[in-house]
């Protein structure tokens, strides 16, 4: 349908960590077969080729980056580098994170302050920097992935990634408030139990649900979704699909929730 036709993409996170797909990386092609030019960013350079040569196979136009989108240096690389390749920035998404296991009692010092860098300081830093090319261009569209692990507790102990997350959603809200006027539009999606190869390669989910068996924690995770069964990166790609078009233009601040109904229910 071409609904991000003539659109510049930033996707942070724009690999996958394993065979399949990931948030970032279906999020990257389905924005290229609506029409966007794609600038792809992960800290694995493999990945990010991945993507991007995913892209150019069907036709469309992406250029790989790599970059640790927790250090300022890398990420003002980032954006000099999509300006150079593309002259401006119209959507960027947010869509690195990690999940440590553990409450606040098991968790390290450098673990809580690590994952605060990855999952916090990196969406920051991409926003400090590409904030100021959207003003002067006119406008532009943020999207931030978030968790439902912000809002809810939902069985599993890790403390960094639900208080990381629920940051991001402040700072999403207060972000868009502060920009609106600018039409620079930020907006969260909150993913539910997603079946992704993130998950599949988290030991410590695993661990959590079914003492390392892969196969049960699936079956486990789909019986918690009252929709009955996990959704997929896809789910996640569609909805920023939508936040990144002008089919969204009257909407910043929200928190897109897609779970399957899982945060609709007491237990």
């Amino acid at each position: 349908m071409q609904r991000l036709k003539g659109k510049i993409a930033m996707v942070v996170g724009a690999g996958s960590i394993g065979p399949g797909w990931g948030n970032g990386k279906a999020t990257a092609v389905t924005f290229a077969r609506e029409g966007a030019q794609l600038f792809c960013v992960d800290r694995n350079s493999a990945a990010a080729e991945e993507t991007a040569d995913i892209i150019a196979a069907e036709g469309g136009l992406a250029k790989a980056f790599t970059a640790d989108v927790s250090r300022a240096g890398d990420v003002e690389a980032m954006v000099e580098a999509c300006l150079q390749a593309y002259g401006r920035i119209d959507v960027l998404d947010n869509n690195v994170g990690i999940a440590e296991i553990g409450s606040v009692v098991d968790v390290s010092e450098a673990d809580w302050d690590r994952v605060f860098a990855v999952n916090l300081k990196s969406a920051y830093l991409a926003m400090k920097h590409v904030i100021p090319v959207m003003l002067q261009q006119g406008g532009g569209s943020i999207i931030n992935i978030s968790s439902i692990a912000s809002i809810r507790h939902i069985g599993v102990s890790y403390v960094t990634y639900a208080a990381t997350k629920a940051a991001m959603n402040q700072m999403t809200r207060a972000t868009a408030v502060e920009f609106a006027a600018h039409h620079v539009r930020v907006n969260a999606i909150l993913p539910g139990l997603m079946k992704t190869p993130m998950v599949e390669h988290s030991a410590g989910l695993a661990a959590s649900y079914a003492a390392g068996d892969i196969e049960a924690m699936w079956r486990a995770r789909d019986a918690q979704v009252p929709m009955g069964h996990m959704g997929d990166a896809f789910d996640v790609a569609n909805a920023a699909l939508f936040l990144a078009s002008e089919e969204s233009r009257y909407i910043t601040g929200l928190e897109l929730v897609v779970d399957g109904g899982i945060t609709l229910k007491v237990s």
